[in-house]
């Protein structure tokens, strides 16, 4: 919807402030989109030409004779920027998925967009592949690109996302920075020299509830505990080594991204 591809069924879309659809919005939206770069999954290319006569027939393609020239003139900017330079003259059936993911971004990059959509950018990735995707696009948006990312993998989001919407049936059921949707949890764990005293120590102190399956085992080990008023993890940890067991760690937990959409889109009143 956003580029102009499906019709909404209700409701409006703009992109960089112009409406994409309605009476009139033609000339407006066509303006706003020549703004826009994008790629839907996987892009598409002739795996027998080269990276470059790819972009070049891309760049020539379509649009006003001034933005092909401008395309044209932006070729080795974007294989620069992509890090395709030293690969430019191979055939793309010689790339690596990673390195097709990037020719694509460069393709979208082509007209020098202020905004970049991207459908699954690390989708079918290995974990390099994906680093290398995640790298340039926090890049791209730390010199000034809005970057808006579509994409399942929420450990991949979260690793690259300044701010993240959750969907859930057209309807977006929270929007923020990943570090305020995950809330931190009342849950922490503890590492300690003595696993059955901390245990035992903890079981009289106000506040703190321990796992009911907690097995009371001496020597060292972990021991997770959840925390209520007046308990904190100061107050505990100085009971702890009051009463002679040493703490070497205190660690809060937190919910992943993941654990986050779940409970979103699995709420009574979301269909799913």
């Amino acid at each position: 919807m956003v580029l102009g591809l499906i019709l909404p069924t209700a409701g409006e879309v703009d992109v960089l402030g112009e409406p994409v659809f309605g009476d009139g919005a033609r000339a407006r939206a066509s303006r706003a989109l020549r703004k826009v770069g994008a790629i839907i999954e996987e892009p598409a290319f002739w795996r027998y030409l080269s990276g470059r006569r790819n972009l070049e027939f891309f760049a020539r393609a379509a649009g006003p004779a001034a933005d092909r020239d401008r395309r044209l003139a932006r070729i080795d900017d974007v294989l620069r920027l992509v890090g395709l330079e030293a690969a430019a003259g191979k055939k793309v059936k010689a790339y690596s998925q990673g390195m097709r993911q990037r020719l694509g971004i460069a393709l979208a990059l082509l007209g020098q967009p202020e905004l970049l959509v991207l459908d699954e950018p690390t989708n079918g990735l290995d974990p390099q592949g994906m680093r290398e995707v995640r790298l340039l696009l926090r890049r791209l948006a730390d010199e000034g690109t809005t970057v808006f990312v579509s994409s399942h993998l929420l450990a991949e989001v979260e690793a690259m996302c300044d701010r993240v919407g959750v969907l859930a049936r057209g309807r977006l059921v929270a929007e923020g920075p990943p570090s305020k949707l995950r809330a931190s949890s009342d849950r922490i764990r503890l590492e300690v020299d003595d696993r059955a005293r901390a245990v035992t120590l903890l079981s009289s102190f106000p506040g703190v509830t321990q796992d009911a399956n907690e097995v009371l085992t001496g020597g060292p080990g972990s021991v997770w505990v959840r925390l209520e008023p007046p308990a904190t993890a100061a107050s505990v940890n100085a009971a702890l080594v009051g009463g002679g067991v040493s703490v070497s760690a205190l660690v809060p937990e937190h919910e992943s991204l993941e654990d986050v959409f779940v409970s979103l889109v699995e709420g009574a009143d979301v269909p799913r």
